[in-house]
């Protein structure tokens, strides 16, 4: 069965997807909330520009699954909500899962979760945290045929860089995506590199499992397209993007500019 939502997640015809994340209020910070205060409206535009899949939280999945229609974007649930995105760490830095996950999947209708597997500087409880979720959700993922996406996250030092910084060093990235994938990952949400050329290696060290690349911090368009284009190149499957959609002054043209290259570029 894990096919069957596998199928509503991932194009017919392309087999890519593009996931657009929405769930960016799960996580207590203010400037997250920017292009989403109205997270009705948000969704609306969102699905309106009609990408594979939304990813949204347990209080918010019902402006996508009410709906109607059955042509609107799958949904992708987020199962964790951790307090490590700040200017700085705090003193007791978590992750926490949601409460029977996968079961609050199925009866919003999902077509996969998403969890976190996060690296940070000075903060290995963090990564044991992450670890201890993936092990439990697994079992219910596989009880319930929920495909299950884990999200490995590499962050960059706080006091080098300040606040949520993704680190695009491929040699840290790889060996993370990698425990993502032995710990049973159907599919990987992964940091971009900085050399978008060495992606293939993040590709090939994935195996079977489809690789989806987080859209990290924002940027222009012209970046995010080239960068989308280059990616789609290197083999990947798709593409989650957050802030680069829901903080841009056009959500629903840049949605419809982004799937047109990870439908078409070969």
């Amino acid at each position: 069965m894990k096919t069957y939502r596998l199928n509503r997640l991932f194009h017919p015809v392309s087999k890519k997807c593009f996931d657009v994340a929405i769930d960016h209020g799960f996580f207590n910070e203010y400037a997250f909330l920017e292009g989403i205060e109205d997270i009705q409206a948000a969704v609306e535009a969102i699905v309106e520009a009609a990408p594979d899949a939304i990813q949204l939280t347990v209080g918010q999945a019902k402006y996508l699954q009410q709906i109607p229609g059955k042509q609107k974007p799958a949904l992708v649930l987020r199962t964790d909500v951790a307090n490590v995105y700040g200017k700085s760490l705090p003193t007791a830095a978590f992750s926490k899962m949601i409460a029977l996950a996968a079961l609050q999947a199925v009866r919003l209708d999902a077509a996969c979760m998403c969890i976190n597997l996060f690296s940070i500087p000075g903060a290995p409880e963090v990564t044991a945290q992450c670890i201890d979720n993936i092990i439990k959700l697994k079992l219910e993922a596989d009880h319930y045929q929920m495909p299950l996406m884990i999200e490995p996250l590499v962050f960059q030092p706080n006091a080098e860089k300040g606040g949520y910084m993704v680190d695009g060093d491929i040699q840290k990235i790889i060996p993370l995506v990698r425990q993502a994938v032995e710990l049973g990952a159907d599919i990987i949400k992964a940091d971009p590199c900085t050399n978008v050329q060495e992606y293939h290696k993040v590709v090939e060290v994935a195996g079977s499992v489809p690789i989806l690349v987080r859209g990290g911090g924002k940027t222009n368009d012209e970046e995010i397209i080239q960068r989308t284009t280059e990616l789609m190149q290197q083999g990947v499957s798709g593409i989650v993007y957050g802030r680069n959609i829901i903080q841009h002054h056009n959500p629903g043209g840049i949605t419809k500019a982004l799937m047109d290259i990870v439908h078409k570029v070969k």
